[in-house]
């Protein structure tokens, strides 16, 4: 388990000397469910949870090894990521069915999810999700650079950070995380900062192992669901990417989500040209809270 306590929510045993962080707001059905993106956790979320919350349950947690759950030994398998959900869902007790919100790969696992156990889910929000054919469909010089950037996390994850970046990293987050609630803001900056080593590790078998997993999973089922394709400017893939090659990217997105969307005969794509990839629901919440209504309609 950490070695710091959650400063909202609580950790569940789940078997096997595995302890999950959930935290859960609201009444009402279907219940929603927020499934992070690489590199964020479960109170990264908390201003767009409360808002859900006001139209039905809703539940924020962290997978293994992220955030204040047991540190579970990283890369993982989708199969593993989502059992472990489905464990923790029932072992709280957390009724059914379930909205899944999904962000980056949180929605690739969604997708995943609802795939593995459809009965259990009752429509998908897909933010920006992660899709098994964005490298494979991206253009070669995007596939090359990738490679580079994956061998510098490798190579970065050895070493540590100075105090001056340390501190560097501390203001950047407590400015951005300006508006959460004291109580939540400085626990949540020493969280990331404690555990920044996630998002390379859950990285490392992503574009082989669990995009192939993916890729053989059963078809999603019919349930309403949504797909928000963040086309916007996004300051950390504005630094990753060169201007033309990340239109690129961005045309190929667009194109793998309209895909998506079709999966599921009720199925939506939105496009937003103002909200970047990795803080799509704060800067455009408005557009996650249109979306969770107009799923929550269909499925009621």
């Amino acid at each position: 388990m950490t070695d710091t306590a959650p400063p909202l929510g609580r950790l569940h045993d789940i078997g096997g000397g595995r302890r999950l962080m959930l935290h859960r707001s609201g009444t009402g059905s279907p219940t929603a469910v927020f499934l992070a993106g690489v590199g964020l956790m479960s109170l990264d979320y908390l201003n767009i949870h409360h808002r859900v919350a006001e139209l039905t349950t809703s539940v924020l947690y962290d997978r293994g090894g992220n955030g204040w759950s047991y540190p579970a030994e990283l890369p993982r398998t989708a199969g593993e990521v989502t059992d472990e959900l489905q464990e923790l869902l029932h072992a709280a007790d957390v009724p059914g069915p379930y909205l899944l919100i999904g962000h980056s790969l949180g929605g690739a696992y969604a997708r995943h999810y609802a795939r593995r156990f459809p009965d259990e889910v009752a429509g998908l929000l897909l933010l920006d999700p992660f899709h098994e054919d964005m490298v494979t469909r991206a253009p070669r010089q995007a596939r090359e650079k990738l490679h580079e950037m994956l061998e510098q996390m490798g190579n970065q994850e050895s070493a540590e950070p100075t105090p001056e970046q340390c501190e560097q990293s501390r203001a950047q987050m407590a400015q951005h995380f300006a508006a959460w609630p004291e109580s939540v803001r400085e626990p949540l900056v020493a969280r990331h900062l404690a555990t920044w080593r996630t998002a390379s590790r859950e990285n490392q078998n992503l574009y082989d192992k669990v995009a192939a997993e993916f890729r053989d999973a059963p078809a999603t089922p019919d349930v309403p669901l949504m797909v928000l394709t963040a086309m916007g400017h996004d300051a950390t893939q504005a630094h990753l990417w060169p201007a033309e090659l990340l239109r690129e990217i961005n045309e190929n997105k667009r194109a793998l989500h309209a895909e998506v969307a079709a999966e599921s005969p009720r199925g939506e794509q939105r496009v937003l040209d103002d909200a970047g990839h990795g803080w799509l629901h704060e800067e455009r919440a408005d557009a996650v809270i249109e979306a969770v209504n107009h799923l929550l309609a269909g499925v009621r």
